[in-house]
């Protein structure tokens, strides 16, 4: 499926292809310090038709693997916008927080499940209401 999205501000937006069956959860500490969330869920499309306008910030951090990983968000509002390798990658990991067709991507699988705060899986039970209470 063709997806769009972008920051919080519009100033770096994007296009893709996307395979919905390729989008999940991580639980994974370093996703968990770099969202300021408990886990971030992602939808991972090709390299191959990802078109980029705008120009993101990007920080590299070292994963636990060793691997170097591109974070990228906007310079102005701070959207978190990917992950991906540092150099050549052939995936982009698109924080679905920025995708406009979200819905329609839900996670089909959770990793790094070992680092997951307890509590965040399961939700069912904890009160909702459809706006802020106040």
């Amino acid at each position: 499926m063709r997806i769009q999205g972008g920051c919080h501000c519009g100033k770096v937006s994007y296009e893709a292809e996307a395979d919905p069956a390729k989008s999940g959860i991580c639980h994974c500490t370093d996703c968990q310090t770099l969202s300021g969330s408990p886990y971030v869920a992602y939808i991972q499309v090709p390299a191959e038709g990802f078109k980029l306008k705008g120009q993101p910030k990007v920080y590299v951090k070292t994963a636990e693997s060793g691997n170097r990983r591109a974070q990228a968000f906007c310079p102005d509002c701070g959207s978190r916008l990917w992950a991906a390798a540092e150099h050549d990658t052939p995936v982009y990991n698109l924080r679905l927080g920025g995708v406009r067709q979200r819905a329609q991507l839900a996670p089909k699988a959770q990793v790094w499940c070992n680092s997951a705060l307890p509590w965040s899986m399961n939700l069912g039970a904890v009160k909702q209401h459809p706006k802020n209470p106040g």
